[in-house]
């Protein structure tokens, strides 16, 4: 039975659709989903995936964490699910493919796949599909079920499910890396798919994953796919998990967030990719917390706020007249060179959209003529296994001054890391040198080097990692004070006083001290990190890559923070990302960084507009900032 599109109340309110058909009854549905009186529009064709009332909850937790999600995903087209951390968008898309969990309670009005031709290509094999007294059939150890059933996604058994995940739905997730063994080859990885769901014989298959491989962008496809996913750049890897998504033909691809913390220009020929299996009928459902991906592809998007939808529309409607203001307060928080000049999240939460766009009260810092940081002439290279020196730092040189921001921007392997690495002292250099306050710094002796070294501190994009997991926040902080001066009688009651003090500066409460990195989210843990990188009263922050895989309000909140401590302190920061939105916003000038060269220094606004070296302008060009849709307030409600 279909049932038409309900709305439903959620902590913004109404779910705010700006008007839509249900393909099923042919009524058309006003701006807050309810029909329109006499509204006749011609029904469409069926939805290939009809999802109505999804509810997700857990045994032994209050209430469900997901509600009232309902959307069609037709043939060739893209549904985008948006929200930040916590939103409910990874659990829905994980009950889409049958992997919600131990414990899992879900229920719905219609979640069905139907019937008809997969998408893909391959030949399904002869399939022994026994009935069961209840209607549903079983399935072989070759196939799936009958491409032509309608699948009720909440009947399915386990066995079943593990039939159509991979055959009728495939899934990508957000770390190849993670995704695919890293003791089989990439090429194992996909024959196993074909193995599973296809009839093949193994010249076949082995074939047929070359030309996966080659069909999703991969050069040399025979030679790749004898390597295993560490020997692969991460665009690459993420090709090869999107080809054995696709291996078996699924009629629908979910991808949660596909593209999250790669490189632009990476991140472009993933979207191509993914773009290119659309034109050709291969349904999508995106996850993701980048607005300017769901721009690229989607055909309507869905935003989830606290486990509910609340708005919904196409890409067009969301990002130049949203109407919630939580999506409102999303967009506004992506940063660019439009943003430059204020704050990109409201005081407080992440979730309080009034003051998204906030003008910066305080003044600009006055930058001292004073280099804190000199780079002079720095080389570095490495030995790669086949005994070749592969040259990372090739002759760079900068300056950076008292309260500056310097942006460091370029893919992966274009050396913006190891430079950061070598200003922190953890990468001897070739040839070249580094000042730091005046002083010799990359040629000091060891001892005067322990003097100098809290004069520079770091953030990582991981703090997780870095964050010893048996440590409390508090011995986190507390150690960190230590490392950046003497002990003495007083020192336990001075670090517990510097923990609160430091926790309050960036914006924590003192009841995190005695909590776990692991019980924190993503901004509480870098603000931590931050902290903990403040702890010896540094003058040169180095972050890297620090705010790359969070969600967009959370990273508004980080660079909000680091925009304050500069003011307040003077602080100097080497800013080093390959997200050019990122750097516009926060950087005072630029450095483009191009296999280990600097091929580009400018003001972030000259670097966007008049890009001068054809590198550059191919990172312009690959940048999904939302720069035309965000120049202009949004349309109020």
């Amino acid at each position: 039975m279909t049932t038409a599109l309900t709305t439903h109340p959620s902590a913004g309110g109404e779910i705010v659709r700006t008007g839509a058909a249900d393909s099923a009854t042919g009524t058309y549905a006003g701006p807050a989903g309810h029909p329109v009186p006499g509204a006749e529009v011609p029904a469409a064709p069926a939805a290939l995936l009809s999802v109505r009332d999804l509810m997700i909850g857990f045994e032994h937790v209050d209430g469900p964490l997901v509600r009232g999600v309902s959307f069609d995903l037709h043939r060739g087209r893209c549904v985008a699910l948006v929200g930040e951390s916590g939103s409910g968008k990874s659990l829905t898309a994980r009950t889409l493919v049958g992997l919600t969990g131990a414990g899992a309670q879900v229920s719905a009005q219609r979640l069905v796949l139907s019937g008809g031709q997969a998408a893909g290509d391959g030949d399904p094999g002869q399939r022994e599909d026994r009935e069961h007294p209840d209607g549903r059939k079983d399935l072989d150890h070759r196939g799936g079920l009958d491409d032509k059933d309608d699948l009720d996604l909440l009947r399915l058994t386990p066995r079943e499910w593990r039939r159509v995940r991979g055959g009728r739905i495939g899934f990508v997730l957000q770390d190849a890396l993670v995704s695919l063994d890293p003791l089989r080859r990439v090429g194992a990885e996909i024959d196993e798919v074909l193995r599973i769901h296809t009839g093949l014989s193994r010249r076949a298959r082995k074939d047929h994953v070359h030309r996966l491989l080659a069909d999703a962008g991969v050069p040399e496809p025979q030679l790749r796919a004898r390597e295993r996913p560490a020997q692969l750049s991460g665009g690459l890897r993420q090709r090869a998990l999107i080809a054995s998504a696709l291996a078996a033909g699924p009629e629908v691809l979910v991808a949660d967030e596909p593209t999250t913390a790669l490189d632009a220009t990476v991140q472009a020929q993933v979207l191509e990719l993914l773009a290119q299996r659309r034109a050709a009928g291969q349904s999508l459902i995106l996850i993701s917390h980048d607005l300017a991906v769901v721009a690229e592809l989607a055909d309507e998007v869905l935003v989830m706020r606290a486990g509910e939808v609340v708005e919904q529309g196409t890409p067009e409607q969301i990002l130049s007249s949203p109407r919630h203001p939580y999506t409102r307060a999303l967009i506004q928080a992506i940063p660019g060179p439009h943003t430059r000049g204020r704050r990109l999240a409201g005081e407080g939460q992440a979730h309080e959209p009034a003051g998204a766009s906030a003008p910066v009260t305080e003044p600009a810092p006055v930058l001292e003529p004073v280099p804190v940081l000199e780079v002079r002439g720095a080389r570095k290279s490495f030995r790669t296994p086949g005994g070749e020196r592969r040259v990372a730092v090739d002759d760079v040189t900068f300056t950076l001054g008292r309260g500056e921001v310097l942006g460091i921007v370029g893919e992966s392997g274009s050396g913006k890391s190891t430079t950061g690495r070598i200003v922190l002292g953890l990468e001897d250099l070739d040839d070249g040198h580094v000042r730091l306050l005046g002083e010799d710094w990359s040629d000091a002796a060891e001892a005067r080097r322990r003097v100098l070294r809290h004069r520079l501190s770091v953030v990582w994009q991981d703090p997780l990692s870095s964050f010893d997991p048996r440590w409390s926040v508090r011995r986190i902080l507390d150690d960190a004070i230590r490392a950046a001066k003497r002990a003495d009688a007083q020192a336990d009651s001075r670090a517990e006083a510097t923990v609160e003090q430091l926790l309050e500066a960036v914006g924590l409460t003192a009841a995190v001290a005695d909590r776990d990195p692991g019980t924190l989210s993503g901004g509480q843990r870098q603000r931590v990190a931050i902290a903990r990188a403040l702890a010896g009263s540094p003058d040169v922050l180095v972050l890297d890559e620090a705010v790359s895989a969070l969600d967009v309000s959370i990273q508004a909140q980080i660079l909000d923070l680091v925009h304050d401590l500069r003011a307040q302190t003077g602080l100097s920061c080497l800013f080093i990302s390959h997200d050019l939105g990122v750097i516009a916003h926060l950087s005072d000038r630029v450095l483009v960084m191009k296999d280990g060269a600097i091929v580009e220094e400018g003001h972030p606004r000259s670097i966007f507009e008049d890009p001068q070296h054809p590198y550059t302008q191919t990172l312009v060009d690959s940048a999904l900032g939302l720069a035309t849709t965000s120049t202009t307030t949004p349309t109020e409600a």
